[in-house]
């Protein structure tokens, strides 16, 4: 009964853990991009597309961090402390997505982005 119940404390803690940046599932956006303009669609891409290596940097460490404070103290210090970017990785994916819909049916090129 000891084991089980370490167990299941040891599973709650890791889930409280933060995720690798491409684990993060993008947020769904619908059509909020179809009326903007071809033109005004890159430049949003562009913008979203320039806050990546930042985001991917910052979770990775959040994820660090996480491994590390559950290792040594048992918590997911990272988290819970709010460096754990999921939502904002999860809105700027969300964002991306649209925008790369938008500008296929443009038929413009835009880079893919890779999330580490």
């Amino acid at each position: 009964m000891k084991k089980a119940f370490c167990f299941v404390c040891l599973a709650a803690i890791v889930a409280g853990c933060a995720k690798q940046p491409g684990e993060i599932s993008p947020v769904a956006m619908g059509d909020v991009y179809s009326n903007v303009s071809c033109n005004h669609a890159v430049q949003l891409y562009n913008k979203e597309a320039a806050k990546v290596p930042a985001l991917v940097a910052s979770q990775k460490q959040a994820v660090t961090g996480d491994a590390v404070g559950v290792f040594l103290l048992g918590v997911p210090v990272s988290s819970l402390s709010g460096a754990d970017l999921e939502g904002e990785i999860g809105a700027t994916k969300g964002k991306l997505v649209a925008l790369s819909a938008k500008l296929d049916t443009c038929g413009k090129p835009h880079t893919p982005i890779t999330w580490g």
